[in-house]
Order: structure tokens, then C-alpha cells, then sequence
């Protein structure tokens, strides 16, 4: 089967390709790095919802894109906060970190293993994932901005919403396990 590259899946590429840039724009010895890794940041936020979009709006779905889109938003999470966690050294960030992350290789290969046995839409994404995915996505710009903003401890306001995303993504990790074991006792 043949690869098809249509514009929501080029979105999507560029998502991937803009984890180097982010990364390397965080370790610049530059003032406003910190305010230009969140704008790359949101950049990527806005792929994630326009490929979907045009990809829904234009019929341009595909095979590739459907497998593309979640690597590229857990890429880019997993090495955001990999660089944030290393850069902000605490145990108060690595274990939400540590807890996103691991759910999200777990959840990966939940569906994978789901697909493999004809029951890929026993975890299909929820909107539990998605208001998940939506404080995580706030957390990591926080946590990526860091610096106070009109007198608001915006850092703080980061590991305060990280750790909401954390417990968010353990409630959504047990439910798709919960139908996961709900589709094995059937069997």
C-alpha cells in the first residue's frame, strides 16, 4: 500500500519537523528563548487541530495520516517534557511527566494489541483523552513559557495543570484498560 502525502498529512510532517526546532531554540543562549519555544509550541498545538480538520472537511483521511497524527502529538509531548523535566530538575515534575509519558506508550500499544485481536474501537479516543490532552497541551506551554506574566506565577500555574493532566491521564488510561478487559472476558 502506498503512502499518500496530501496537505493535512504535510501539517502533520511538519509537526514532527518542528520538535528539532523547538529543541534547539530551548538550549539557545537567548533571552526570549523560553517565549519562542512556547510560540513553536502553539504552532504545533494549531497542526494538531488543522490537519484533523482539513483532513475531515477536504475527505482526506488515509491510513497514514490516522497513524501519523498520534505519533507526532506524542512525540512531541514526550520530548517536551523530557527537556523541561531536565531543565526544571524535580521529582515534583518528573512524576507527572514520568505519568503522561508512560501512558502514552501504554495506551499505544493497548491499541495496537486492540487492532492486532479486531477491536481497535474499544479504544478509540475518548473525550476524557481529549480534556486530557487539552490541560496536558496547557501545562507544557506554561511550563515552557516559565516566566511570571502580569503577576501571574505562570511556572506554578504549569506543574499545577500538569499534575490535573497527570490524574486526568490515569482516569483515561483505567477506563481504556476497563474496556480492554471488558473485550477479554468476552473472549
Amino acid at each position: 500500500m502506498a503512502i499518500e502525502y496530501n496537505l493535512p498529512t504535510n501539517i502533520t510532517l511538519l509537526r514532527i519537523a518542528l520538535i528539532p526546532l523547538l529543541i534547539v531554540v530551548f538550549y539557545l543562549p537567548w533571552e526570549f528563548s523560553n517565549q519562542a519555544c512556547t510560540g513553536i509550541f502553539i504552532i504545533a498545538g494549531i497542526t494538531d487541530w488543522l490537519d484533523g480538520y482539513l483532513a475531515r472537511k477536504m475527505d482526506m483521511e488515509t491510513p497514514f495520516g490516522a497513524f501519523l497524527d498520534p505519533v507526532a502529538d506524542k512525540l512531541m509531548v514526550a520530548c517536551v517534557l523530557v527537556i523541561i523535566v531536565q531543565q526544571q530538575a524535580s521529582p515534583y515534575l518528573a512524576i507527572p511527566a514520568v505519568v503522561i509519558i508512560g501512558r502514552e506508550i501504554t495506551i499505544a500499544s493497548l491499541r495496537e494489541w486492540m487492532a492486532e485481536i479486531g477491536q481497535r474501537a474499544t479504544v478509540k479516543v475518548s473525550q476524557l483523552a481529549k480534556w486530557k490532552t487539552a490541560v496536558q497541551m496547557v501545562a507544557i506551554g506554561l511550563l515552557l513559557y516559565r516566566d511570571d506574566l502580569w503577576g501571574l506565577p505562570i511556572n506554578a500555574m504549569g506543574y499545577g495543570l500538569l499534575y490535573v493532566a497527570a490524574l486526568l491521564t490515569l482516569w483515561s488510561m483505567w477506563k481504556y484498560l476497563q474496556a480492554a478487559l471488558n473485550v477479554m472476558a468476552r473472549t
